[in-house]
Protein backbone atom coordinates (compact mmCIF):
# COMPACT_ATOMS: atom_id res chain seq x y z
CA UNK A 1 0.00 0.00 0.00
CA UNK A 2 1.41 3.36 -0.96
CA UNK A 3 1.57 6.14 1.65
CA UNK A 4 -1.03 8.07 -0.35
CA UNK A 5 -3.41 5.13 -0.20
CA UNK A 6 -3.02 4.82 3.59
CA UNK A 7 -3.76 8.53 3.95
CA UNK A 8 -6.89 8.05 1.83
CA UNK A 9 -7.99 5.11 4.01
CA UNK A 10 -7.54 7.23 7.14
CA UNK A 11 -9.46 10.12 5.57
CA UNK A 12 -12.33 7.84 4.48
CA UNK A 13 -12.50 6.14 7.88
CA UNK A 14 -12.61 9.49 9.66
CA UNK A 15 -15.33 10.76 7.32
CA UNK A 16 -17.50 7.67 7.89
CA UNK A 17 -17.29 8.04 11.68
CA UNK A 18 -17.83 11.80 11.63
CA UNK A 19 -20.95 11.34 9.51
CA UNK A 20 -22.14 8.62 11.87
CA UNK A 21 -21.73 10.82 14.96
CA UNK A 22 -23.50 13.71 13.20
CA UNK A 23 -26.58 11.45 13.13
CA UNK A 24 -26.21 9.37 16.29
CA UNK A 25 -25.49 10.20 19.93
CA UNK A 26 -24.42 7.12 21.86
CA UNK A 27 -24.67 6.96 25.65
CA UNK A 28 -21.41 7.39 27.58
CA UNK A 29 -19.47 4.10 27.88
CA UNK A 30 -21.37 2.52 24.98
CA UNK A 31 -19.77 -0.39 23.19
CA UNK A 32 -18.90 0.08 19.51
CA UNK A 33 -17.95 -2.97 17.42
CA UNK A 34 -15.54 -2.77 14.51
CA UNK A 35 -15.43 -5.54 11.94
CA UNK A 36 -12.69 -4.96 9.40
CA UNK A 37 -11.31 -6.92 6.46
CA UNK A 38 -8.00 -5.35 5.48
CA UNK A 39 -8.06 -7.64 2.45
CA UNK A 40 -11.32 -6.09 1.23
CA UNK A 41 -9.99 -2.58 1.91
CA UNK A 42 -7.03 -3.43 -0.36
CA UNK A 43 -9.36 -4.74 -3.07
CA UNK A 44 -9.00 -8.47 -2.46
CA UNK A 45 -11.41 -11.18 -1.27
CA UNK A 46 -11.97 -11.23 2.49
CA UNK A 47 -9.32 -13.26 4.32
CA UNK A 48 -7.01 -13.55 1.35
CA UNK A 49 -4.52 -10.67 1.65
CA UNK A 50 -4.45 -9.37 5.21
CA UNK A 51 -2.50 -6.13 5.47
CA UNK A 52 -1.17 -4.94 8.82
CA UNK A 53 -0.55 -1.36 7.66
CA UNK A 54 -4.24 -1.06 6.78
CA UNK A 55 -5.31 -2.49 10.15
CA UNK A 56 -2.95 -0.07 11.93
CA UNK A 57 -4.20 3.05 10.13
CA UNK A 58 -7.86 2.17 10.68
CA UNK A 59 -7.39 1.58 14.43
CA UNK A 60 -5.22 4.73 14.73
CA UNK A 61 -8.04 6.71 13.10
CA UNK A 62 -10.98 5.20 14.98
CA UNK A 63 -9.69 5.20 18.56
CA UNK A 64 -9.44 8.97 19.14
CA UNK A 65 -12.84 9.59 17.54
CA UNK A 66 -14.54 7.04 19.78
CA UNK A 67 -12.64 8.33 22.83
CA UNK A 68 -13.89 11.86 22.13
CA UNK A 69 -17.44 10.47 22.31
CA UNK A 70 -16.68 8.38 25.46
CA UNK A 71 -17.37 5.16 23.55
CA UNK A 72 -15.52 1.85 24.05
CA UNK A 73 -14.14 -0.13 21.12
CA UNK A 74 -14.44 -3.87 20.58
CA UNK A 75 -12.75 -5.30 17.48
CA UNK A 76 -14.25 -8.43 15.94
CA UNK A 77 -11.89 -11.18 14.83
CA UNK A 78 -12.41 -13.41 11.83
CA UNK A 79 -14.17 -16.75 11.70
CA UNK A 80 -10.93 -18.57 12.55
CA UNK A 81 -11.33 -17.41 16.16
CA UNK A 82 -15.15 -17.64 16.12
CA UNK A 83 -15.52 -13.87 15.67
CA UNK A 84 -14.22 -13.28 19.20
CA UNK A 85 -13.91 -9.64 20.19
CA UNK A 86 -10.81 -7.86 21.44
CA UNK A 87 -11.42 -5.11 24.00
CA UNK A 88 -9.93 -3.52 27.09
CA UNK A 89 -9.99 -5.82 30.13
CA UNK A 90 -11.73 -3.12 32.17
CA UNK A 91 -14.62 -2.99 29.67
CA UNK A 92 -14.93 -6.80 29.58
CA UNK A 93 -14.96 -7.04 33.36
CA UNK A 94 -17.43 -4.16 33.85
CA UNK A 95 -19.82 -5.81 31.40
CA UNK A 96 -19.39 -9.30 32.84
CA UNK A 97 -18.02 -10.90 29.68
CA UNK A 98 -16.15 -14.18 29.90
CA UNK A 99 -12.54 -13.69 28.89
CA UNK A 100 -11.04 -16.41 26.67
CA UNK A 101 -7.48 -17.25 25.75
CA UNK A 102 -6.49 -16.55 22.18
CA UNK A 103 -4.15 -13.98 20.69
CA UNK A 104 -4.85 -12.37 17.34
CA UNK A 105 -2.64 -13.18 14.39
CA UNK A 106 -2.76 -11.85 10.86
CA UNK A 107 -4.69 -14.88 9.58
CA UNK A 108 -6.68 -15.69 12.74
CA UNK A 109 -8.08 -12.51 14.17
CA UNK A 110 -6.89 -10.11 11.53
CA UNK A 111 -4.94 -6.93 11.05
CA UNK A 112 -7.38 -4.66 12.92
CA UNK A 113 -7.36 -6.96 15.96
CA UNK A 114 -3.55 -7.01 15.97
CA UNK A 115 -3.47 -3.21 15.74
CA UNK A 116 -5.96 -2.89 18.60
CA UNK A 117 -4.02 -5.45 20.65
CA UNK A 118 -0.90 -3.29 20.39
CA UNK A 119 -2.71 -0.01 21.08
CA UNK A 120 -4.95 -1.08 24.00
CA UNK A 121 -3.64 -0.79 27.56
CA UNK A 122 -4.78 -4.25 28.71
CA UNK A 123 -6.35 -6.15 25.79
CA UNK A 124 -8.39 -9.31 26.23
CA UNK A 125 -10.53 -11.47 23.97
CA UNK A 126 -14.11 -12.38 24.75
CA UNK A 127 -15.86 -15.06 22.75
CA UNK A 128 -19.26 -13.39 22.62
CA UNK A 129 -21.14 -10.35 23.85
CA UNK A 130 -24.65 -11.62 23.11
CA UNK A 131 -25.83 -8.65 21.07
CA UNK A 132 -24.71 -6.12 23.68
CA UNK A 133 -23.00 -3.50 21.48
CA UNK A 134 -24.80 -0.21 20.93
CA UNK A 135 -23.42 0.39 17.44
CA UNK A 136 -20.74 -0.62 15.00
CA UNK A 137 -18.85 -0.20 11.76
CA UNK A 138 -18.48 -3.09 9.32
CA UNK A 139 -15.68 -2.60 6.80
CA UNK A 140 -15.77 -5.22 4.05
CA UNK A 141 -18.88 -7.26 4.91
CA UNK A 142 -17.50 -8.94 8.04
CA UNK A 143 -21.03 -9.37 9.47
CA UNK A 144 -20.99 -7.57 12.85
CA UNK A 145 -24.77 -7.69 13.30
CA UNK A 146 -24.61 -10.58 15.78
CA UNK A 147 -22.86 -8.28 18.24
CA UNK A 148 -25.20 -5.26 18.03
CA UNK A 149 -28.34 -4.91 20.15
CA UNK A 150 -31.75 -5.61 18.74
CA UNK A 151 -33.33 -3.39 17.23
CA UNK A 152 -30.59 -2.49 14.74
CA UNK A 153 -30.80 0.63 12.62
CA UNK A 154 -28.62 1.15 9.53
CA UNK A 155 -27.05 4.60 9.35
CA UNK A 156 -26.54 5.97 5.87
CA UNK A 157 -23.42 8.02 5.24
CA UNK A 158 -22.20 9.69 2.05
CA UNK A 159 -18.77 8.00 2.31
CA UNK A 160 -19.81 4.45 1.43
CA UNK A 161 -16.36 2.86 1.05
CA UNK A 162 -13.07 2.64 2.88
CA UNK A 163 -10.48 1.78 0.31
CA UNK A 164 -12.16 -0.82 -1.88
CA UNK A 165 -14.38 -2.15 0.94
CA UNK A 166 -18.00 -1.26 1.59
CA UNK A 167 -18.53 0.53 4.92
CA UNK A 168 -21.78 -0.21 6.75
CA UNK A 169 -22.82 1.57 9.95
CA UNK A 170 -25.29 0.29 12.54
CA UNK A 171 -26.78 1.74 15.66
CA UNK A 172 -29.55 0.37 17.85
CA UNK A 173 -32.61 1.47 19.78
CA UNK A 174 -34.70 -0.11 22.52
CA UNK A 175 -37.55 -2.33 21.35
CA UNK A 176 -40.99 -0.77 21.05
CA UNK A 177 -43.40 -2.89 23.08
CA UNK A 178 -47.13 -2.86 23.51
CA UNK A 179 -49.97 -2.56 21.09
CA UNK A 180 -52.34 -0.01 19.59
CA UNK A 181 -52.65 1.93 22.86
CA UNK A 182 -48.90 2.14 23.54
CA UNK A 183 -47.24 5.56 23.45
CA UNK A 184 -43.70 5.91 22.07
CA UNK A 185 -43.26 9.68 22.27
CA UNK A 186 -42.56 11.12 25.75
CA UNK A 187 -44.07 14.45 24.68
CA UNK A 188 -47.49 12.75 24.40
CA UNK A 189 -47.57 11.65 28.06
CA UNK A 190 -50.20 13.69 29.91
Amino acid sequence: MAEMDLHQIATQTKQVLEEFFEQVTLPKNSLFVLGCSSSEVAGFKIGGHSNQKIGDIIIETIRPILAAHHVNLAVQGCQHINRALLMEREVAEQRGYEIVTVYPSLHAGGAAQIAAYHSFEDPVEVERINGDANAGLDIGDTEIGMHVKFVQIPIRVAQKDIGEARATMLTSRPRLIGGARAVYDEALIK
